[in-house]
């Protein structure tokens, strides 16, 4: 079932999450309610408190960016041997993050028809959980590792417009404001203001 994602401004996004465990409610369900969602709105990662959750659960798609690259491309987003990856992550941790970075424009479902540049580095080191609660430690690279990091600043309660540099930011006020008064029209349904239910 498809979920309304929470926009820029709502207080769910502003806040960071709390870690769960094997014994929170119909956990399957509400990760393919996440997949559908994030499937309807064309998006490559989702985050919880995106749908009204506040809880240290996020999913990754960086595959379906890698099937549609040309060799060329992939090789610029991309570290040799990766070609994607579909996870989920739940109470995830980043220990490291590589000195190299890169700029790349990023954009977000909660923050529609907007995209800004952002640095981030090229490798992260992750620890989580993934959706069977099974203990994991991962290196991942280049777009793979923008999309976790970008997902992870959801359960931190950060944006990636917090990242902007301070021009950047400054241009998209306007819009970020109408924004937040739900002044957007796109293809998925949104929410915008507090959840009525925030676990």
């Amino acid at each position: 079932m498809g979920l309304a994602i929470y926009g820029y401004g709502s207080s769910v996004l502003k806040k960071r999450t709390l870690t769960i465990d094997k014994t929170y409610p119909n956990l399957d369900k509400l990760v393919a309610d996440m997949w559908e969602t994030m499937g309807d709105a064309s998006g490559c990662g989702l985050a919880a408190p995106q749908i009204g959750r506040s809880i240290s659960l996020f999913i990754v798609d960086s595959r379906l960016i890698y099937l549609g690259l040309s060799e060329k491309q992939r090789k610029l987003y991309f570290s040799p041997g990766d070609e994607g990856i579909r996870e989920v992550f739940i109470n995830a941790q980043i220990n490291s993050y590589s000195e190299e970075e890169w700029e790349e424009v990023e954009g977000c479902l909660s923050v529609p028809t907007l995209s800004g540049k952002v640095i981030r580095p090229w490798a992260i080191r992750v620890t989580y959980e993934n959706q069977y609660f099974e203990k994991k430690e991962k290196e991942f690279t280049g777009m793979t590792a923008r999309i976790i990091a970008h997902e992870y600043d959801h359960i931190q309660g950060l944006l990636y417009v917090n990242r902007l540099k301070p021009l950047g930011k400054q241009l998209m006020e306007a819009k970020l404001h109408q924004l937040a008064n739900g002044k957007v029209r796109v293809a998925y349904e949104m929410k915008f203001g507090n959840p009525k239910r925030n676990k």
